[in-house]
């Protein structure tokens, strides 16, 4: 099959023949219909992130069953299945105790550098995050999977698999925002805009939407926000503060950077929850005034929503089907594989949201 390797950070993906093993125990081999182009895969290609290389990246994605190994009676072939990093035992402390995205079964969410699936010339290519998304065809446990009604285009099916699940369940998993309240959200790309349409189901009375592109605040409009600004063009705490009366319940932080997250946590109200989101490089250390936690203001990170997603992302695709959840907006083209090095370009840009890469 045809895969993109990142052979080192820093460098252009190259698309190249790659070995796929045959389904094992529990495993299931699913062919890629389509992948989106996640800032998380960026962070890696810039070596933000240490991965084991070469390797192949990917991991918003959907696709269809071919086959499936021994003990496998989820799926079957033919199934339609949307992918999930969050992969998980069922049987660890993590899982039983209802934080499956937690899962700290090395065996079933193997660790960098364990997996064997792939091969490339003779020699082992290292899977990322359990899944590789950006190939032809990917080898997973089958607990990284969830089965989807096959009605369901695999276009939008495959944005549900990270941007949207992590940015609507951070809203609704991990803040637990409550109807009438106040949020803010920093960075409109596919997580913030996401956070912003889950506000807005959550019953918020006031959604925040700030970035540093125009278009995107426009975008957030369509997903639910009541107010937008434009950062740089005026002091973001400060419109905050004047729209809200004093501050937020609740600020996300969908971008992932030291100088937006202590933001996010100077923007509340005596209260308030501030909740980062993004990848904020590692190394990186946060600053906040120690005064300003007296009044109740609380800080927290998440792990892509704190998301169940074999129930959580049914349920989503349940209110895209009903026209309340808005998967169309996201999309903002369609690329080939051998086009996966422009799109990342573009993406850096900051001119795109999501970009899906169409599988024959």
């Amino acid at each position: 099959m045809k895969a993109a390797i990142l052979h080192e950070a820093h460098a252009a993906l190259t698309i190249e023949e790659v070995g796929i093993a045959t389904p094992k125990r529990r495993e299931v081999l699913v062919r890629t219909a389509f992948a989106g182009l996640c800032h998380s895969d960026l962070h890696f290609i810039e070596g933000l992130y240490p991965w084991p290389m070469p390797c192949v990246l990917g991991h918003e994605s959907a696709g269809i069953v071919e086959a499936v190994g021994e003990d496998v009676t989820y799926v079957r072939p033919g199934d339609h299945v949307v992918t999930c990093l969050s992969v998980f035992c069922g049987d660890c402390p993590q899982c039983v105790t209802g934080h499956p995205n937690l899962c700290e079964n090395t065996e079933v969410k193997l660790m960098p550098g364990m997996s064997r699936r792939l091969s490339w010339q003779g020699a082992r290519l290292h899977q990322f995050m359990n899944l590789s998304s950006f190939a032809e065809q990917m080898l997973v446990h089958e607990h990284a999977i969830v089965k989807i009604d096959p009605a369901i285009p695999l276009d939008r099916a495959a944005l549900v698999g990270c941007g949207v699940v992590t940015g609507v369940m951070a809203v609704f998993n991990a803040a637990r925002v409550e109807p009438g309240s106040s949020v803010a959200v920093i960075g409109c790309g596919g997580i913030g805009l996401s956070a912003v349409n889950g506000a807005a189901l959550a019953g918020a009375e006031r959604i925040i939407a700030i970035d540093t592109m125009q278009s995107k605040l426009d975008l957030a409009r369509e997903m639910g926000a009541t107010d937008v600004i434009l950062a740089g063009n005026a002091d973001t705490l400060e419109a905050v503060r004047a729209l809200t009366g004093g501050g937020v319940h609740y600020a996300f932080e969908a971008i992932g950077a030291k100088a937006t997250a202590e933001l996010s946590f100077q923007m509340l109200r005596p209260g308030g929850l501030a909740t980062i989101i993004g990848m904020i490089p590692v190394g990186t250390k946060i600053e906040l005034h120690g005064a300003d936690f007296l009044r109740d203001r609380r800080i927290q990170g998440t792990s892509m929503g704190g998301n169940r997603f074999r129930v959580d992302m049914p349920r989503l695709l349940s209110l895209w089907q009903q026209g309340r959840l808005k998967l169309d907006h996201l999309i903002s083209g369609r690329i080939r594989l051998d086009q996966i090095n422009e799109g990342f370009a573009t993406l850096k840009s900051g001119a795109t949201v999501r970009q899906l890469i169409e599988f024959a």
